[in-house]
């Protein structure tokens, strides 16, 4: 008796679950379509937008965005982000991390397969409501320059973990 009763109510709790309406968001919302906004709080804070210039060299592919750091600053080892999405499809973002060099925010892709070649970093979507999305990165990030970059791009939404 004992299993077939808890058998029961998990499948009711399930059932009450997917079936139960969704909580509609209340939380801030961006001001700007397809761009991200890095949420502190009820605060968003719009990242910098920008167009990666890109170098082919030999050996590797550098995207170089100007400055040495950007205005868009978080204390978030693990930000989130919301993005009011029309033409920018969240989950097909990457989140790179830049290198400071010459007064500049770079970073080099190798022509060829290299095991030490940069690779992006994860992170979670969540639809919140119609078009509008939470990303949530997934990993600890380390003080730095960092972008995210819809897939094939040259566009880039920069922001500094401190």
């Amino acid at each position: 008796m004992g299993y077939s009763r808890l058998l029961r109510v998990l499948v009711g709790a399930v059932l009450f679950s997917v079936l139960a309406p969704a909580q509609k968001y209340n939380g801030p919302r961006p001001q700007k379509p397809d761009v991200p906004y890095l949420q502190h709080a009820d605060n968003l804070v719009e990242t910098e937008a920008a167009e990666a210039q890109q170098d082919d060299r030999k050996d590797d592919t550098v995207y170089v965005v100007a400055g040495p750091s950007s205005p868009a600053r978080t204390p978030m080892a693990e930000p989130i982000f919301i993005i009011e999405a029309r033409k920018i499809q969240p989950e097909k973002l990457d989140l790179y991390r830049f290198e400071v060099k010459n007064g500049s925010r770079q970073i080099e892709f190798p022509k060829k397969k290299k095991k030490d070649a940069p690779r992006p970093l994860r992170f979670l979507v969540t639809r919140l409501d119609e078009g509008l999305y939470r990303v949530e990165v997934n990993e600890t990030l380390e003080n730095g320059e960092y972008s995210l970059t819809p897939a094939g791009s040259n566009q880039v939404f920069c922001f500094e973990v401190y």
